[in-house]
């Protein structure tokens, strides 16, 4: 049986093309497939993990693995924020997404990726 889609299904769409136009190069897979999600999560890398996409309960969480050492001057990063590494931003309902400052914040993952990968 197909799952109904509802908000989180178009926000994560645009959160998608977001994602994939500040990077091009950007790979997305789907990873953790269980029986409470066989869907998966979606999994955007480009030399090493950028974001973690998940509909969650009442919210869009995108989830930056080494969020803590991106700069956030707008402070789109509302979740995770006692992680001394991980940041999250979660989207609920009807807000208003800041796609520059989203953009800006997968530009420098992605930068502070290539940046590890050259050092190896």
């Amino acid at each position: 049986m197909a799952k109904l889609r509802d908000w989180r299904d178009p926000l994560l769409e645009r959160l998608r093309g977001v994602i994939t136009n500040a990077d091009p190069d950007a790979i997305e897979e789907v990873k953790w497939r269980k029986p409470s999600n066989p869907a998966g999560v979606p999994v955007w890398s480009d030399e090493g993990m950028i974001c973690i996409g998940e509909k969650l309960k009442n919210a869009v969480r995108l989830t930056f693995p080494r969020g803590a050492e991106v700069d956030d001057p707008r402070k789109l990063f509302n979740a995770r924020l006692d992680s001394k590494s991980v940041r999250a931003v979660d989207f609920h309902e009807g807000e208003p997404v800041d796609e520059p400052a989203l953009r800006r914040i997968v530009r420098e993952a992605v930068q502070r990726n290539r940046s590890r990968a050259r050092r190896r």
